[in-house]
């Protein structure tokens, strides 16, 4: 099993742990995590671009002249979408992007994007994450202390509420609950900090 230090608030080393294979110490699958990612922002999609057709269209009720006689084409409407303020042919319409993969590749994923972290070394483990209240100079002090990059994904086992006041004004800095790490948050940010009970809640989850 992989072995990390252990971090107060203060960047003093107070201990090890010991990261579960099952989690952390997996052969990353990059296809499955571009997958994860990939419906990640599919899901992100509002999908609510519209256009009119021809039948949404203000006017154009009337023929604009008659069927016959006149040497011009037949036309039945001066909204069809090839006349200048006629209806769109083929626009877009509300849809919804949104799908899923089968649980065990969301899981599969998950487990690669940690283990990708662990070899590259940019898990921080933190015994404690806790502010008297909602400070985020205190937050920025921790993070200088603990030298984690300007982008750092900080997760929490209860997703503390003083933290996540103080951490969420930082520049390239995400507070998440650890019921709520995902593939894309992980990859996206350099440094992943987290808890110990939140490594504890992931491999529970996870292992």
């Amino acid at each position: 099993m992989p072995k990390v230090a252990v971090y107060n608030m203060a960047g003093a080393q107070v201990g090890e742990i010991e990261l579960n294979d099952n989690v952390f110490g997996i052969e990353p699958n990059e296809a499955v995590m571009y997958d994860f990612v990939k419906m990640q922002l599919a899901n992100k999609r509002q999908g609510t671009s519209s256009t009119k057709t021809r039948t949404e269209v203000r006017g154009g009720g009337r023929k604009p002249w008659r069927q016959k006689g006149t040497g011009r084409a037949r036309v039945g409407s001066s909204r069809n979408p090839v006349w200048r303020g006629g209806g769109i042919a083929f626009g877009p319409k509300p849809r919804d992007y949104s799908y899923r993969l089968p649980q065990k590749v969301r899981r599969l994923a998950l487990k690669s994007a940690l283990s990708t972290k662990a070899l590259d070394n940019k898990i921080v483990v933190v015994d404690e994450l806790n502010f008297e209240q909602p400070k985020t100079k205190m937050m920025v002090q921790a993070l200088e202390a603990l030298k984690v990059g300007k982008k750092t994904l900080v997760v929490t086992a209860d997703g503390n509420v003083n933290v996540t006041k103080s951490a969420r004004n930082i520049e390239g800095v995400k507070p998440l609950r650890a019921d709520f790490i995902n593939v894309y948050d992980i990859l996206k940010y350099d440094t992943l900090l987290i808890t110990r009970d939140a490594v504890a809640m992931v491999e529970e989850v996870f292992a």
